[in-house]
């Protein structure tokens, strides 16, 4: 394995924190927020409410068991994403693990950031860079790779639930009760919470027309 490249976060205040490479190799910028779960970094980088975001673990060690396969259901969700693909703009975490070992990994961790064209960064201290944030809030950052540096974006000006929301609708299940979901970046989970209790999810855009439904049988109409 080669040398891991150098790669640093800057924040808004200026702060500096230098670390390694293991995703995609470029510079990006967003709102850098954290996140306390120890496990679960399949499903938070794929959660649409991270959208536009970099997001930083306080748990140190991240990559041990990679990263699952991308099966479907039989509603033809993801079985193991919160969405379709990873939804970070970047991931910063202590130490990253090269080596992983799960049953159902099929992948690095690495390689799937990379797949995504998602940066990582490891070798950073994220205790320091969380208490900085805990006092100040959410903080714009960009990531700087190879001395490339790009304008700090903040991804509030933008319509980000029209990103993350679905285009059209789609129905799941067969169920009894029928429930309207209004898609602002909806996570798997909550659809398969539903149609485990003898729903029919009806997932819909944000902006969705609601005239165009029948509400005796919620039927999304052509129209």
């Amino acid at each position: 394995m080669s040398e891991p490249k150098k790669i640093k976060l800057v924040l808004k205040d200026g702060s500096e924190y230098e670390g390694k490479s293991f995703g995609y190799e470029t510079s990006i910028s967003g709102e850098v927020v954290f996140n306390t779960a120890m496990t679960g970094y399949p499903e938070s980088l794929t959660d649409a409410s991270y959208k536009g975001q970099i997001l930083v673990t306080t748990y140190p060690l991240m990559g041990n068991y990679g990263v699952p396969n991308d099966d479907k259901d039989e509603y033809g969700i993801n079985k193991h994403f919160e969405s379709e693909k990873v939804q970070v703009s970047a991931f910063i975490v202590s130490d990253y693990s090269f080596e992983y070992n799960h049953w159902n990994a099929s992948k690095s961790l690495s390689q799937w950031l990379i797949e995504n064209k998602v940066p990582g960064i490891y070798g950073i201290d994220t205790r320091a860079l969380t208490k900085k944030l805990r006092e100040s809030g959410t903080m714009l950052g960009k990531i700087v790779f190879d001395g490339k540096d790009v304008d700090y974006f903040d991804p509030g000006i933008e319509n980000v639930v029209d990103m993350v929301s679905v285009k059209q609708p789609i129905t799941y299940g067969n169920g009894k009760r029928k429930i309207v979901l209004v898609d602002c970046g909806v996570k798997n989970n909550i659809i398969r919470c539903f149609l485990k209790r003898d729903t029919t999810v009806i997932r819909v855009p944000w902006d969705f027309d609601f005239n165009t439904i029948d509400y005796d049988g919620l039927f999304i109409s052509n129209g």
